[in-house]
């Protein structure tokens, strides 16, 4: 799948930008804090309905303006199609084909996406958060039931948290009130759990073979789902649920004491080894880079495995943080079959057919200049 051409209307600090790019890689340069990042980030919004970078769409509609607008022509296997966001303070709709989707787990999957941006060479070292949003984000793109699922696992998580911890002094309508929340609960929960299971061994599979071509055969890489209730993969869906509804009964005096869910996907875990030892805490920092890169080149190989066409890629300026060796596995994987975004404030020092065969791009202060 490509990209034909975005345009956006009143978007952080474009005004108005009408952009025709090239089913290959695409370069924008310029200095900071002149648009690249916007540009990026617009493409990805187009794809998830969502920024990666703030959770607030106010955020990205333009200084005293009352709207932003998103709009893209891609083309598919199955054909092309127009997608549409856009954002105001009345909320947000989306559109394919000019006709608006009352879901966004309808919209999202229309345009696949892979982003690489600085902040994702945290997503081995950081925070468990980091990698459920990963997760999340990345079973959205190639399931819509996932994220129907997770969408209603997150309402009656809110649900019950907020009975929880309005329940201090539980009385015998509460109880009930919890016990019905928790039954829901564990149903969805069951669902997101086991399909999480399903991608994490789906991704584990690309993600190992290619961390030893980065690592030179030196390291083999080990991905674990870890659920903070008693539960495994090769469980059926009801024995995941029973064993969720075990694990709800057994916190039920802590969590009214603490006034908050203590079980479920919203707390679970994912773990990287390098050669038996977890990464995360032992891991150098060339490991977790490496590893970090691993993970995002098996989620373009495990999108294609899915779907049957590459995602799009964007490299939010994550080239220079990488060292010749990985700059230029990462070039090569993508090279004559992956439409990609780079933003960089300098190709110099880059040495790669990849980049000498790109299109190139200029942006200052909000507007765009193809460079001949």
């Amino acid at each position: 799948m490509h990209l034909n051409e975005i345009r956006l209307k009143q978007y952080r600090n474009y005004h108005e930008l009408r952009l025709p790019v090239e089913n290959k890689v695409n370069v924008i340069l310029g200095e900071n804090a002149q648009g690249k990042t916007n540009l990026m980030e617009a493409i990805y919004v187009l794809a998830f309905a969502k920024s990666h970078r703030t959770s607030k769409d106010k955020e990205l509609i333009k200084w005293e303006e009352d709207f932003a607008r998103i709009e893209g022509d891609i083309t598919r296997k199955t054909g092309s199609a127009s997608l549409e966001v856009i954002l105001s303070a009345k909320g947000k709709k989306v559109k394919v084909n000019r006709l608006e989707q009352r879901r966004l787990s309808e919209y999202i999957g229309a345009c696949n996406v892979v982003m690489f941006a600085p902040e994702d060479l945290s997503l081995v070292k950081g925070g468990p958060q980091l990698r459920r949003r990963f997760i999340d984000m990345e079973i959205g793109q190639i399931s819509p039931v996932y994220l129907y699922d997770l969408a209603v696992y997150q309402k009656i998580l809110k649900q019950r948290n907020q009975l929880l911890k309005d329940g201090a002094q539980a009385e015998e309508s509460d109880e009930l009130m919890l016990d019905i929340l928790t039954e829901q609960l564990a149903e969805t929960a069951a669902k997101v759990i086991k399909k999480r299971f399903s991608f994490i061994s789906m991704l584990e599979n690309w993600a190992k073979e290619i961390h030893q071509q980065i690592s030179r055969g030196k390291e083999e890489l080990a991905l674990a789902y870890l659920p903070t209730a008693h539960v495994s993969e090769d469980m059926e869906l009801s024995k995941i649920e029973e064993r969720l509804h075990e694990a709800f009964s057994k916190n039920k005096r802590n969590e009214w004491r603490r006034g908050l869910t203590l079980t479920g996907p919203h707390r679970d875990e994912l773990s990287l080894h390098i050669n038996g030892r977890n990464v995360q805490t032992y891991g150098s920092q060339g490991q977790q880079r490496t590893a970090a890169l691993s993970l995002k080149l098996a989620e373009i190989e495990l999108i294609h495995d899915n779907i049957g066409e590459y995602p799009i890629l964007l490299l939010d300026d994550v080239l220079s943080e990488l060292d010749h060796f990985r700059q230029s596995h990462l070039l090569n994987t993508i090279q004559g079959k992956v439409q990609t975004f780079v933003t960089t404030t300098s190709v110099d020092g880059i040495e790669h057919e990849t980049l000498r065969q790109a299109s190139a791009f200029i942006v200052e202060e909000g507007t765009l200049k193809h460079m001949k």
